[in-house]
């Protein structure tokens, strides 16, 4: 299968192995968040937001990066790890 945002981020999830916990994180009914997971699924798509949601919850970047690689920039994590939203 060709690489995907969407296989990436469902391996992701499905590599969690806790997907159930994943959709409950994320606020989305789990049959609704795997629909939108399968790349084989055309009538369902995965939204930006949840793709960011799901990238929190797993703490799994894979998707970002491989997006970074396809637009030709390498991504690079921030120094410093924030603890939530917002700054001081």
């Amino acid at each position: 299968m060709r690489r995907s945002v969407t296989s990436i981020t469902q391996s992701a999830v499905l590599g969690a192995r806790r997907s159930k916990w994943v959709a409950q994180q994320i606020g989305k009914p789990y049959p609704t968040m795997m629909r939108e997971l399968n790349p084989h699924d055309h009538s369902a798509k995965l939204g930006a937001d949840t793709l960011l949601e799901i990238m929190r919850v797993t703490r799994d970047v894979a998707a970002l990066e491989y997006m970074a690689h396809e637009m030709g920039y390498q991504l690079t994590p921030h120094p410093e790890e924030t603890g939530g939203k917002g700054g001081s």
